[in-house]
């Protein structure tokens, strides 16, 4: 299951990865930065549920702390990679960290949150815990 996870988790990458290349190139030069980010923050929510409500199926039937733990991998997993790729990229901690700060209509905070609990509510919706 732990693998079957991973690889679920991995096939949204490059989905978030075209998702942020769209509002970059396409959606803030029209509306502006500040609108673009919480709508592909959105859109990014969308995008990560119908992955798992897509594939969450082909894991077997598990227990609750099966997809609490997938739901808290996700999470981790989400942090290493967007941490490396921005550091990758040169930005500093102080800019990663703002990013978590929603004040500033940065969404991704809650991104991060609704990734945690994706795989759960996925789960339940398929009756599979």
């Amino acid at each position: 299951m732990l693998a079957k996870s991973i690889l679920i988790w991995l096939s949204i990458l490059p989905l978030a990865i075209l998702n942020g290349g769209l509002r970059d190139n396409i959606i803030a030069p029209i509306i502006g930065m500040e609108y673009a980010r919480p709508i592909s923050a959105l859109t990014l929510c969308l995008l990560i549920f119908l992955v798992s409500l897509l594939f969450i199926s082909k894991l077997r039937k598990g227990i609750r702390k099966d997809y609490i733990f997938m739901d808290l991998l996700w999470i981790l997993l989400t942090i290493i990679f967007e941490t490396g790729m921005n550091l990758s990229l040169g930005n500093s901690f102080e800019e990663i960290i703002a990013t978590y700060n929603i004040t500033t209509g940065n969404l991704w905070l809650l991104v991060v949150i609704f990734i945690g609990i994706v795989p759960y509510l996925t789960a339940k919706l398929k009756h599979i815990i």
